[in-house]
């Protein structure tokens, strides 16, 4: 059995690391450099690093902040926010970036997936989607959340493992920051779509949330930001809980 994964997120805006409650409410945490190496020194298994605003802005992922947070951390780390392309993935991948999260781009662009797959392996291929509950649907949301595509998200989930996404971080919009416990519903529904590894992201608010979210199957990962943060659960503290409740975990 795979060992499950605890990964924190940095959700960097102008530099900075932010976060708020459902994909609103930004406020400003830390410098992402400083949290990297704490991140990596603290016994995270990976790391995800999100330029939050660089789709809805319709710029270029910020590379220099991401250059000084590759050069803190030995652990793997994928990088999202603004990859439109290939040139994309060449260039965060250049700057020290081991996965490449798509979003927003694959939405506009779906044929991305597959080219990226072919060219740089489905390991590579991350497909992070954000999700809410819109008449009853799971529904795809793109530009950080901003916006509803129409599309059923599992559809989405499925046509992307199809075109070569090797894993899939699933954000629950509904959740997110609410720390009330993963989407255990919205995940499952995924679940029973697809096969390649999924990470659980939004809600998480204590250790037994992280214990509740692993005896579903299908999970690979938890996702988390402000309780690490803030230090409100040490990764540490929740591996040894995890392994005790008999989760497979690396210490």
């Amino acid at each position: 059995m795979l060992a499950k994964r605890i990964i924190p997120c940095l959700d960097v805006r102008d530099g900075r690391v932010v976060k708020g409650v459902n994909f609103e409410g930004l406020r400003d945490m830390a410098d992402p450099v400083d949290m990297a190496r704490f991140y990596n020194d603290s016994g995270a298994d990976e790391l995800v690093f999100y330029d939050i605003t660089a789709s809805a802005e319709g710029r270029n992922l910020f590379t220099d902040v991401l250059r000084r947070v590759a050069s803190e951390i030995f652990i793997p780390l994928t990088v999202g926010g603004g990859i439109r392309g290939l040139d994309d993935f060449a260039r965060v991948l250049k700057c020290g970036a081991d996965k490449v999260s798509v979003n927003s781009g694959a939405i506009a662009d779906p044929g991305m997936i597959a080219a990226a797959a072919k060219k740089y392996g489905d390991q590579c291929v991350v497909l992070s989607m954000d999700v809410k509950r819109v008449d009853g649907q799971f529904r795809l949301f793109a530009k950080g959340g901003r916006e509803d595509t129409g599309i059923d998200a599992m559809d989405w989930a499925v046509r992307g493992v199809q075109n070569g996404a090797g894993e899939i971080v699933l954000n629950s919009i509904d959740t997110d920051g609410v720390k009330q416990g993963f989407d255990l519903e919205m995940l499952d529904a995924l679940t029973s779509r697809v096969s390649v590894p999924v990470i659980a992201s939004g809600g998480a608010g204590n250790r037994e949330d992280f214990g509740a979210l692993f005896t579903h199957p299908g999970i690979d990962a938890g996702l988390a930001a402000s309780i690490f943060h803030t230090r409100q659960v040490e990764i540490w503290d929740l591996k040894q809980y995890l392994r005790a409740k008999g989760v497979e975990i690396r210490l």
